[in-house]
C-alpha cells in the first residue's frame, strides 16, 4: 500500500475537530510550521478565492509561496501549492510516507493515542512540505470551522474571515452568531484579523472574541488606504469576487505594512492573475463545441452566487447538473437555483456520505416545478444537459465537480 493509499484509507475516521493529535504530529516533526510566515484563511465561502489571489499577489511581490486548500479538485497534490503550482506526486509520496512513519511511532510509544484523521495527516504533510521548499510564507485556508480545525497550531502573520453563512451545521451551530464564534478562533492576540463583509449578529460576535484576545480588527470594507489603484478587471468572474477582492486587497496591504513591502503592481497581479479552477469557469466541450460552466456551489450562498452571475450576463435559463452531499441544505440550494435552471439534471458524487441520484432527484422533484430527471453518471449528466441546450451548468459539490472537470478536459475539453 502506498502512503497516499494509507492516507485516504484514513477517511474512515471522518471529522474530528480537535488540536492534541496535530500538535502532537507536528512536535515530533519538530514543528515544521515554525520555519515560515503564514497568513490563516477562514470563511464560508471565498476562502479559496481569497487565498489564490493574496498567494499570488505575494509571488508577484517575489516572495517564494505555499498554498494551502481544501478539498482538493481531483489530485490530492493539488491541496499544497509552491509557488502557485501543485507539488509532485512524487514529493507528496515522500513526505507522506514520512509524516505517516512519524505518526506509526508516535502510537508505538504511546505519545499519539487516537488515530489522526485524513486532514490532520495531510495538514502535517503540507506543513512539512512547505519547510522542506523553504517557503517564505504560506497562505492556510481552514478546513472546517477554525477554532478547532487542524490549521489552527499556526502562529500567522495575518488572519482573516472572508464571509459568514450557513454551511456545516452539526458542527458549527445553528445561528450565524455562533458559525462565527467558531471561524473566529482563529482570532490571535496582537496579531491582524481582517473581515470581509458580514451579517451584523455574525460581525458582533466576532467583534466580540477579537476584543477578547485582543487582535486588532480591520474590516476589509471600511480600511482607509493612500494607494491608488487603476481601473482592472478581476481574474476570477462574479460579482461575489468583488467582495473577495476587498478582503485580499486589505491583507495585501497589512502584509506590505507589517512584514514585507509590496508594491501596488503586485497586489494588482494578485487580482488580476491568480487562477482558481472550478469557479465560475466555462469550458469548451467537444466534438461540438457546447459550453459548460463549472462551478463548485456547495451551500446556498454559492448557489446564490451562481444565479447571480448568470443573472448579471443576461443568460437564458439552462440545463443544471447537480450533486449534493447528504448533510447540506438542498432547499436553499435549488431555492436560489431554480430561477436560473430549465431543467435540473441530478446525478451521484463519487463518495460515501453523497445523495443518490435517483435520492436527489426525489428530493429536488420537491421543491421545484423545474423539470428534474436522474442520471447516475456526471460525465452523462453533462452530455444529457448539452442535448437539451448549447450551454449547460454543472455544479454543487467539489467531490463531483472537481473530477468531471478533470474527465472532460482529459477528453478534450478546454477553457474558454
Amino acid at each position: 500500500m502506498t502512503a497516499i493509499e494509507r492516507l485516504f484509507a484514513l477517511e474512515k475516521f471522518g471529522i474530528k475537530l480537535g488540536l492534541d493529535n496535530i500538535r502532537t504530529v507536528l512536535a515530533a516533526l519538530g514543528n515544521p510550521e515554525r520555519a515560515w510566515k503564514s497568513i490563516h484563511i477562514a470563511g464560508t465561502n471565498g476562502k479559496g478565492s481569497v487565498a489564490a489571489m493574496v498567494e499570488c499577489g505575494l509571488r508577484a511581490g517575489g516572495l517564494k509561496t505555499g498554498r494551502y486548500t481544501s478539498p482538493h479538485l481531483d489530485r490530492i497534490e493539488e491541496r499544497v501549492a509552491i509557488n502557485g503550482k501543485a507539488v509532485d506526486a512524487e514529493t507528496f509520496e515522500t513526505v507522506t510516507a514520512h509524516v505517516l512513519d512519524v505518526i506509526d511511532a508516535c502510537i508505538k510509544s504511546g505519545t499519539l493515542t487516537v488515530p489522526p484523521t485524513f486532514f490532520e495527516v495531510s495538514t502535517a504533510v503540507a506543513f512539512e512540505i512547505f519547510r522542506r521548499e523553504g517557503v517564505a510564507v504560506a497562505v492556510a485556508e481552514v478546513g472546517l470551522g477554525g477554532r478547532f480545525d487542524a490549521t489552527n497550531v499556526l502562529t500567522p502573520t495575518i488572519t482573516a474571515i472572508t464571509s459568514i453563512a450557513f454551511d456545516h451545521e452539526r458542527h458549527l451551530g445553528h445561528t450565524l452568531s455562533d458559525i462565527a464564534f467558531e471561524k473566529a478562533g482563529i482570532a490571535k492576540r496582537g496579531v491582524p484579523l481582517v473581515v470581509g463583509r458580514l451579517p451584523p449578529e455574525a460581525a458582533a460576535r466576532i467583534t466580540k472574541v477579537a476584543r477578547e484576545v485582543e487582535a486588532p480588527l480591520f474590516d476589509a470594507h471600511a480600511t482607509t488606504t493612500d494607494r491608488k489603484y487603476p481601473p482592472l478587471t478581476l481574474a476570477l468572474p462574479g460579482r461575489h469576487q468583488l467582495e473577495n477582492a476587498a478582503v485580499a486587497v486589505a491583507i495585501l496591504e497589512r502584509w506590505s505594512m507589517i512584514a514585507t513591502h509590496l508594491t501596488t503592481a503586485a497586489i494588482v497581479s494578485g487580482l488580476t492573475n491568480c487562477e482558481w479552477p472550478a469557479r465560475l469557469e466555462w469550458l469548451r466541450i467537444p466534438p461540438a463545441n457546447r459550453e459548460l460552466l463549472i462551478d463548485a456551489a456547495h451551500n446556498p450562498a454559492g448557489a446564490a452566487a451562481l444565479a447571480s452571475y448568470l443573472q448579471d450576463t443576461g443568460s437564458r435559463k439552462l440545463p443544471i447538473v447537480f450533486a449534493a452531499m447528504a448533510d447540506k441544505d438542498l432547499e436553499n440550494m435549488i431555492g436560489a437555483l431554480t430561477p436560473i435552471a430549465s431543467a435540473f439534471i441530478a446525478t451521484t458524487v463519487p463518495h460515501g456520505r453523497a445523495r443518490t441520484a435517483d435520492t436527489l432527484a426525489g428530493e429536488i422533484r420537491q421543491l421545484t416545478a423545474v423539470p428534474v430527471e436522474a442520471v447516475a453518471s456526471p460525465l452523462d449528466a453533462v452530455a444529457r444537459a448539452l442535448e437539451q441546450s448549447k450551454r449547460a451548468v454543472a455544479c454543487g459539490s467539489i467531490y463531483m465537480i472537481g473530477p468531471l472537470r478533470a474527465r472532460l478536459i482529459e477528453s478534450g475539453a478546454t477553457r474558454i
